[in-house]
């Protein structure tokens, strides 16, 4: 017949209470003692239980304080991590295969938060990793102890304003046509309006980690006289995964080419037609007047072409985006005269001889006409730029291409006069 004896306590020779339970919680030692389970003995039911079935199924469930193994070797796997967890819960997830940069372990948070946020959902995609995380409570729920690249898994998007200026167009030689187009101009800073009295844009919404590529046009070639036509400005965008991508269309230029653009090109003499702006980004270009020798103004982000008079550039349109008020998009002057290009950096027209003015760089103005009376050359066209403005505390500060970097207020600047990228 066998015995059972029960105790509350366990005492060692001193008197010390070295196993102890009260109301159902067991105390095994005293405070600064070491309790160490002995050479080959298992301790049951606590710390990470490995599990044995490798987990290959589309979705699984886990457990608290689990390790288990995620075999993607034929498809992605949605992980649901449990639903009540308590603090110091503990779960370790490793690519038993090497293959998540393949297919992805993603993480379903099931109500809880991962590094303080609820979305979006964890996603971990490289090859031989091994997650470590643990339950710390409702404010930061689930914490990687560690995850092998210490990324941050629940990136949070914050909106970004921008200014995207394409390149201005080559102005034309002398006693054909006019003036060069200003770039096409998209604006969705504080409510400022965009080119051809277009509204202001909604503003992009960037998420952290994802690398957004800025292009910037450059300004179109003047025509030499009796050489090639002048050039189109280049297009400038802003692109990258989960926004739709925003371009400004390169200034129009008068010759071979159509006159279309951004803004459009000045017209020809005698009575030539200008080229037409794009909706939403400029203006078009002014119609040529009477007779040889008098052409029309370019388009600039504000007003047509001949606003101002004939021949005259478009004026371009004022942004406080960098915290101080630029005015960028003017039209280059037609040739006919001495008459100035668009306010904003428009080339101007000299007379009865000279080049072209070129557009200022970086403003996506339209490059002047050359005199009619000798050969002359058109003017340049200016090249575009691409600004971001983003509050200080989202920005990541990895940039590419340069970028001159200022800050206004709360909000962090970033001015691309040239090609580059920005990762969120």
């Amino acid at each position: 017949m066998s015995s059972i004896i029960k105790v509350n306590t366990v005492q060692d020779v001193d008197g010390n209470n070295i196993i102890n339970e009260n109301a159902n919680t067991i105390t095994i030692g005293k405070s600064g003692d070491t309790v160490q389970v002995a050479s080959g003995a298992s301790l049951v039911g606590a710390g990470i239980e490995w599990q044995s079935t490798i987990v290959t199924g589309a979705t699984h469930t886990a457990s608290a304080n689990q390790g288990l193994w995620l075999d993607t070797s034929s498809n992605a796997i949605t992980l649901t991590l449990p639903a009540s967890p308590s603090v110091g819960d503990q779960i370790i997830f490793t690519d038993y295969a090497r293959n998540w940069e393949t297919n992805a372990v993603t993480l379903s948070l099931n109500g809880s938060k991962f590094q303080g946020n609820t979305s979006p959902n964890p996603v971990y995609n490289t090859n031989g990793q091994s997650v470590d995380i643990v339950f710390s409570g409702t404010t930061k729920g689930w914490i990687p102890n560690s995850d092998d690249d210490v990324t941050l898994e629940t990136p949070q998007p914050y909106t970004v304003d921008f200014l995207v200026v394409a390149g201005g167009g080559g102005g034309w030689r002398q006693g054909a046509s006019g003036g060069g187009g200003a770039g096409g101009y998209r604006n969705s800073y504080a409510s400022e309006t965009s080119g051809g009295g277009g509204s202001s844009e909604t503003s992009l919404s960037f998420v952290g980690g994802t690398v957004y590529t800025i292009t910037v046009g450059a300004g179109g070639a003047g025509a030499l006289n009796g050489g090639a036509a002048s050039v189109a400005g280049g297009d400038s965008s802003i692109s990258g995964s989960g926004i739709t991508t925003i371009t400004s269309v390169g200034g129009g230029t008068v010759g071979t080419n159509s006159g279309d653009g951004g803004s459009g090109a000045g017209g020809a003499d005698f009575g030539g037609a200008g080229g037409s702006g794009t909706a939403n980004q400029g203006t078009d270009g002014g119609n040529g007047g009477p007779g040889g020798g008098n052409t029309g103004g370019g388009g600039g982000a504000k007003d047509a072409g001949n606003t101002d008079g004939q021949g005259y550039g478009g004026d371009g349109l004022s942004s406080s985006i960098t915290g101080s008020a630029v005015t960028r998009g003017g039209g280059g002057a037609g040739a006919g005269g001495n008459r100035p290009g668009g306010a904003g950096g428009g080339g101007n027209a000299t007379s009865p001889s000279g080049n072209g003015g070129d557009a200022t760089v970086n403003t996506g103005s339209g490059g002047g006409a050359g005199a009619v009376s000798t050969p002359n050359d058109g003017g340049d066209g200016g090249s575009g730029v691409v600004i971001l403005r983003m509050p200080t505390a989202s920005y990541s500060g990895t940039t590419s291409g340069s970028p001159t970097v200022s800050t206004s207020g709360s909000d962090t600047i970033l001015v691309f006069n040239a090609s580059g990228s920005y990762t969120g």
